[in-house]
């Protein structure tokens, strides 16, 4: 059987530059979908394009803030003009930061928020109104085992992706009846670039000794590769996974339920 494809679905990739976000526009492309990226890293954002050109793959990359609503209806609004629909949503992008209650500043607080609370929330605005009206599509939001268990100094982070989950359900809910889905996954630590940069600045000539560190916080005993959350973001936004909304998905080497 050919499944899990995403012919002829219009698909739309919060962060599609690099990590995660890019891992599932990569997978995406590959089964057909007509992937659109929406990234404020414009070249990280054609670099990805390009990868899934060159695979036989379709793909667009629209510069974008997703912390700015006007921008965001905008370039959603485009999009759906240029293609006559919006068939899946992947709310990808995110920052992080580190810290505890007392030296997170309001600053921080406030990035955090404008970035993957609102921006999330950004999007889903944008795009609720053509689902209802074409019958139905799928919303995937990535949140983080941070949404479920308590991680030492991530408290605006956590915030902000227990504010993703909920939103989910929040959707699934209340829009069950138009055929739209709408799903979170909640990855553990993923080996990105973005690791890479937090080793090298934070720790440096101790990067392999930290990377393992963190690598076994997973009991599964190493960090998720970006393309096993692809593989999963495909499944969810299949076809295939139809019966299933308003859920969260952890993929986290078995974080959350074995650390213990």
């Amino acid at each position: 059987m050919n499944m899990f494809r995403l012919d002829h679905k219009v698909a739309v990739i919060t962060g599609g530059g690099s990590g995660i976000g890019q891992a599932i526009a990569k997978c995406f492309g590959t089964q057909g979908a007509d992937v659109h990226i929406l990234e404020l890293n414009e070249e990280g954002g054609k670099a990805t394009v390009a990868e899934i050109v060159a695979a036989g793959g379709k793909a667009q990359v629209h510069a974008c803030n997703v912390a700015d609503q006007a921008v965001v209806v905008s370039t959603m609004d485009g999009i759906i003009k240029a293609n006559g629909r919006l068939d899946i949503l992947v709310n990808c992008a995110g920052i992080a930061h580190v810290g505890n209650l007392e030296n997170t500043s309001e600053q921080d607080l406030d990035r955090i928020y404008s970035v993957n609370i609102k921006g999330t929330y950004n999007c889903l605005y944008a795009v609720i109104k053509q689902m209802k009206a074409q019958g139905g599509g799928v919303i995937l939001n990535v949140a983080s085992i941070a949404a479920s268990v308590g991680i030492p100094d991530r408290f605006a982070y956590s915030m902000s992706k227990g504010a993703v989950f909920t939103m989910t359900l929040s959707v699934a809910k209340d829009y069950i009846h138009d055929n739209i889905r709408c799903n979170s996954l909640s990855p553990a630590r993923v080996h990105t670039p973005f690791v890479d940069g937090f080793l090298a600045k934070n720790y440096p000539g101790r990067e392999p000794e930290m990377f393992e560190k963190l690598s076994k916080t997973q009991p599964i005993g190493r960090m998720a590769k970006p393309a096993e959350i692809g593989s999963l973001a495909l499944y969810l936004c299949s076809d295939e996974a139809g019966f299933i909304t308003g859920t969260d998905y952890p993929i986290d080497g078995g974080f959350i339920t074995l650390n213990n």
